[in-house]
């Protein structure tokens, strides 16, 4: 299995950790600390080693920062956790705080006594992020201080960096060779007037380098850094450990091979007197502090490999459709499975396997084997479908009872592409408030399935689409409506989202996924997600715009059950119609036997 059920935290040990790390505050001089979910690449995927904010408070979510005064704790996570928060951590120990709306530098503002001295790991905060903690911080009257890392000075058995295999990601699925690809970074680099920039992003160095690697759970990174050059060869610094021969030798053919341990001396004796590129939502503060104190001048530079990397090419895009017409049939075999269950017969992690048993087998018939899971699957039956990020565990596995309402939503990752999906579906048989709520989300998800947009349009400017029939029945949902999402890279991929802090312009060529839902907290979830891609809208009669839409990846449909047609306008089903019509032609040829039959008839026009 790719995925653990083990618990991974234990609610207990918060009040005894934090008690250390209070006592090593007081040695080193420091009122309070801060522990963020990161490693020094700042990215949501980190190895076991930099689990910091889990080993300290029992959360194990993949975004939340902890804030460790003398006489209080804090924990900062978003709308997502704010259930999960509450069942991982002590609540004795911590208070939970929002990290949208009293994010730290508020907090800090309205609350942070005079005279603290804030400690906090430069390593593990980006540029942008210690300007804004600096700025509330001075206002109160008191000081930020970069430190070592307290949490790995009382963390015991604390992981050792990952040894992940590194390998080439052959031409064929990358769509373009690496040599090409740098020079052309380097260009940009050169033509605006800087030295160099790092790359610090391990997404952008896999598709920079076209490498993958297996440092971290269900994301093919090798965690390592690059610097590059306006002229010259780019450094890449990553543990020669991980690298085989024949990797080894193509990378050296591409760069000056560096060892992590030399990044700092490295970067220090490019700083005199040049002009450094960071990215300032991306890069650690402890990059800025190399440069200037050694005689360099740090200027923002957005990461030139981020927007190539996220405007997928036609070769990426083809393997793209290829891996989710094989991920569509291990779906549908996995939910006419789950159909046949009686309630109370099977449970959430008995689901999860099987669920991973179809994927292995839907990928070896067509000799493109999963690789991994793209995230841990969310599985969950009723009340917990409503923890919008939940996990399960031994601890926490429930069946599937008789007449509730079971979540899932599971990715993988094929060598030819990423894929993410959820569907809910129902054991036994469903109340009118479910089939409402269901028909609600799926109005979302259609909406922003039809939608045609000028090109420039950003995330933030189409999210509240998929919220409209949300807010006419009084009804939202604490997530964004989307995500960006790699080619065979991260799940979560930026700069690309739909939602209400997506700045950035959707152009032809990213992924991202559609996924409006609705949370019943104690009773029932309901998410519904298909990734979709940006393609140029055919032109339409008297416009004299360019125009976008989205052509939709998944295949899967949609569970008849809880749709009540009564809900949906015409052009709303047919959508839906011409949807499953090509979900069946698809994956037709893909699934058998009784399968076979379920899928023609999940897949028949909606009767109005």
């Amino acid at each position: 299995m790719f995925q653990s059920f083990e618990s991974l935290t234990d609610p207990s040990q918060g009040r005894e950790r934090v008690a250390k790390l209070r006592r090593l505050m007081e040695e080193t001089g420091m009122d309070g600390f801060l522990v963020p979910r990161a490693d020094e690449h700042q990215g949501e995927y980190v190895p076991p080693r930099a689990e910091r904010l889990q080993w300290l408070t029992g959360f194990t979510g993949s975004a939340g920062i902890a804030l460790i005064l003398r006489d209080s704790a804090l924990i900062f996570v978003d709308g997502r956790y704010t259930l999960q928060v509450r069942k991982q951590a002590d609540p004795q120990t911590f208070t939970f705080e929002s990290l949208v709306d009293s994010p730290p530098p508020v907090w800090i503002e309205q609350n942070l006594e005079r005279g603290t001295r804030l400690g906090f790991d430069p390593w593990l905060h980006t540029v942008a992020g210690v300007r804004s903690l600096r700025q509330a911080v001075e206002q109160r009257g008191a000081s930020l201080v970069a430190v070592d890392n307290l949490v790995d000075l009382i963390w015991e058995d604390q992981p050792e960096p990952p040894l992940g295999r590194t390998a080439i990601q052959p031409e064929a699925f990358a769509g373009e060779l690496a040599k090409n690809k740098l020079p052309r970074l380097g260009a940009r680099v050169r033509d605006i007037g800087i030295d160099a920039t790092v790359l610090t992003d391990p997404s952008s160095v896999a598709w920079a380098f076209n490498i993958r690697g297996s440092d971290v759970l269900h994301t093919p990174l090798a965690l390592s850094f690059a610097i590059l050059p306006a002229e010259g060869l780019p450094q890449l610094f990553i543990d020669e450990r991980k690298l085989d021969i024949e990797t080894k030798a193509y990378l050296t053919q591409l760069c000056d091979l560096r060892s992590p341990t030399d990044l700092e001396s490295a970067l220090a004796q490019l700083s005199k007197n040049a002009v450094i590129g960071l990215d300032f939502g991306l890069a650690a503060e402890k990059l800025r502090l190399i440069v200037e104190d050694n005689g360099g001048r740090v200027v923002p530079l957005a990461d030139p490999a981020r927007l190539p990397r996220a405007t997928k090419n036609a070769a990426e895009l083809e393997g793209s459709r290829a891996a989710h017409r094989r991920d569509g049939a291990a779906i549908v075999n996995f939910l006419h499975w789950v159909e046949q269950q009686q309630g109370g017969k099977v449970d959430e992690i008995t689901t999860v396997e099987k669920l991973e048993g179809f994927r292995r087998t839907a990928g070896d018939e067509a000799q493109m084997p999963l690789r991994d899971i793209s995230f841990d699957t969310i599985s969950g039956s009723g009340p917990n479908g409503a923890i919008m990020h939940y996990r399960v565990t031994r601890k926490t596995n429930r069946v599937l009872e008789q007449n509730e309402l079971y979540l899932v939503d599971s990715g993988a990752q094929y060598q030819d592409g990423t894929t993410d999906i959820t569907r809910t579906t129902i054991i036994g048989t469903p109340t009118a408030e479910m089939i409402r709520h269901y028909t609600i989300v799926l109005k979302g998800l259609i909406a922003i399935s039809l939608l045609r947009f000028p090109a420039g349009t950003r995330g933030c400017d189409i999210d509240a689409v998929a919220r409209l029939n949300h807010w006419k029945a009084g009804l939202d949902f604490a997530h964004g409506t989307g995500h960006g999402v790699g080619s065979y890279l991260a799940v979560h991929e930026g700069p690309q989202r739909i939602a209400k802090t997506g700045t950035e312009k959707l152009l032809a060529g990213m992924i991202l996924s559609n996924e409006p839902g609705y949370y019943k907290p104690g009773s029932y979830g309901i998410r519904l997600e298909n990734l979709i891609v940006v393609e140029a809208a055919a032109d339409v009669d008297g416009g004299d715009i360019p125009m976008h839409s989205f052509e939709t990846l998944t295949l899967c449909p949609f569970e008849r059950r809880l749709i009540d047609p009564s809900l949906l306008t015409p052009d709303e089903q047919s959508w839906l119609d011409t949807y499953h019509a090509w979900v069946q032609r698809e994956l037709a040829s893909l699934v058998s036997g009784d399968a076979a039959k379920w899928l023609e008839e999940k897949t028949q026009p909606l009767e109005g």
